[in-house]
């Protein structure tokens, strides 16, 4: 019977810090037969489909309790002095690019953003871990390319790439206009790997120092 396990499934669930998978209950619960987790999991799924204002979702290949989106804008306002956390518009035009554009270096970023720089942002969102450097893109000096991470999906609440809203919507919801090649096709469309099977390299200098039109809160 796996009666006694649903209440912590959800218990594990709501506890972690980051999306939960299948595979980190069997390991929490290694004493427990997987189809029992399996059949906790899956009623308590069916318990959360009900009305309510609380949801199962997947999020980066894991589970994770969340808001229903339409009760969204009542528990913003928990957050709303929250600005700290907030990123700058130039953060976020920036780390579009790199979700639709993905892998790519800093000066196709700023290319086409239209600005000659994206250095001190691309420094913030590597700092709060929304993107990383995956490699060195092969042509003249080496740059480096870059990726969002899966960090960005869990914030954003996505589950892979393929569930990143269209250009249009995106720019509606964000209430600016991103760029409009961003809508055209790129040759990534499949989600980039997550682990780091190779020791991530720095970025170069330059891509640190902050340029003129990048104000990040």
């Amino acid at each position: 019977m796996s009666d006694h396990l649903k209440p912590i499934v959800e218990a594990l669930i709501f506890a972690s810090p980051e999306p939960i998978t299948p595979k980190m209950l069997y390991k929490l619960l290694d004493g427990e037969p997987k189809e029992d987790v399996d059949a906790a999991l899956a009623a308590l799924r069916a318990d959360y489909e009900r009305p309510g204002g609380l949801q199962i979702v997947e999020v980066a290949g894991g589970l994770q309790i969340v808001t229903r989106p339409e009760l969204h804008d009542w528990v913003r306002k928990i957050f709303h002095e929250r600005t700290s956390s907030k990123l700058s518009v130039q953060a976020l035009e920036t780390l579009a690019v790199i979700a639709y554009k993905q892998p790519v270096t800093a000066a196709e970023i700023a290319e086409i953003r239209g600005v000659t720089s994206s250095g001190g942002v691309l420094s913030t969102l590597v700092e709060r871990h929304l993107i990383k450097t995956v490699g060195r893109k092969p042509v003249v000096g080496r740059p480096f390319m870059y990726a969002t991470t899966r960090e960005f999906l869990d914030r954003f609440g996505l589950n892979d790439l393929s569930d990143l809203p269209k250009v249009e919507e995106l720019s509606d919801a964000l209430g600016f206009e991103l760029p409009g090649i961003l809508a055209e096709p790129t040759a990534t469309t499949t989600p980039l790997p997550f682990d780091e099977e190779h020791p991530r390299e720095e970025p170069a200098a330059e891509t640190r120092e902050p340029a003129p039109d990048e104000t990040v809160h």
